[in-house]
């Protein structure tokens, strides 16, 4: 039956609380402090996109995140199996977070209780937005009547094939957090450098290249998915945009696109990066996400 398990993942999918809504996707939430106060990251219903990224950018800000626990993840998951539900979690890549890590502890441990149900935990060996159009394709899957243990199968198969392609043209809080030294990131800035990064195999964030101005990186975004998504120009799946307070310059990003790519399966869609993924980013990154022809390297 369609309906006898649920689809769940992680806040850090940088989707909205409609989107799940709508496509009946759970998740479970992570935490961010800003100058030692707690909040859930509860995809923008405590605190909005502007709210936050105007607070975290003011001088002396202290930003700070925490994972899902492993006893929040039991209480989390409990109510489902309860109901007389299975559990698909597909957690926060391994690369980036040690949340799979949590996850499966906890579903270990439920398991004993609710020996009779499943309860899949699945690393997305990625993160932010691009995790999201997992869970799209996802729910498309079972709403097509596909069982859990289909999807499971498929999206261990398929994962890498999901690619993910930044970039940031604020260095700002890669300095604050140690990513790159004060001196290359006052060199950068001054060069007008922005890094181009990708989503490897491993799950792990990765740059692959520098590129003067920020309007260059961008376009670059958009060259790499028609070097790499499925059937090239052809390519007729989705794509989703994630950003961080720089709105305009994703719309021209998803312009680019949907100009290059006639086949699309809709508008290119665009999202706020979210609390706990922003904290560590900074305002000023843009992501792309698309289905490859290949798995991500």
């Amino acid at each position: 039956m369609v309906n006898d398990y649920i689809l769940s993942t992680c806040s850090t999918c940088d989707m909205t609380n409609e989107f799940c809504e709508k496509r009946d996707i759970h998740y479970a939430k992570f935490h961010y402090f800003i100058d030692g106060t707690e909040y859930s990251d509860d995809m923008g219903k405590t605190m909005n996109s502007e709210e936050f990224y105007n607070r975290i950018t003011a001088k002396g800000t202290d930003v700070k995140t925490s994972q899902v626990n492993v006893a929040e993840f039991i209480e989390y998951f409990t109510p489902f199996l309860e109901s007389g539900k299975d559990i698909l979690h597909i957690s926060t890549s391994t690369g980036i977070s040690g949340v799979y890590n949590s996850a499966k502890i906890a579903a270990n441990e439920v398991s004993k209780k609710f020996p009779e149900r499943k309860i899949y935990v699945v690393d997305s060996l990625g993160g932010s937005s691009g995790m999201g159009l997992i869970m799209d394709t996802l729910a498309d899957m079972r709403n097509n009547g596909k069982g859990i243990d289909e999807l499971k199968v498929w999206i261990e198969e398929n994962r890498l094939k999901l690619h993910h392609w930044f970039c940031t043209y604020d260095l700002s809080f890669f300095i604050r957090g140690g990513r790159i030294s004060k001196a290359a990131g006052f060199v950068g800035s001054m060069l007008k450098i922005c890094p181009v990064l990708n989503v490897n195999a491993e799950g792990k964030l990765t740059p692959r290249m520098k590129v003067r101005t920020k309007q260059k990186a961008i376009a670059e975004l958009c060259y790499k998915m028609i070097e790499n998504a499925k059937n090239g120009l052809e390519y007729a799946g989705k794509c989703f945009i994630s950003q961080s307070n720089c709105f305009k310059e994703a719309r021209w990003l998803a312009d680019m696109i949907e100009e290059k790519f006639k086949k699309l399966s809709g508008r290119v869609q665009i999202y706020n990066i979210g609390t706990t993924v922003g904290s560590h980013t900074g305002p000023g990154t843009i992501a792309l996400f698309f289905w490859g022809e290949n798995a991500r390297t």
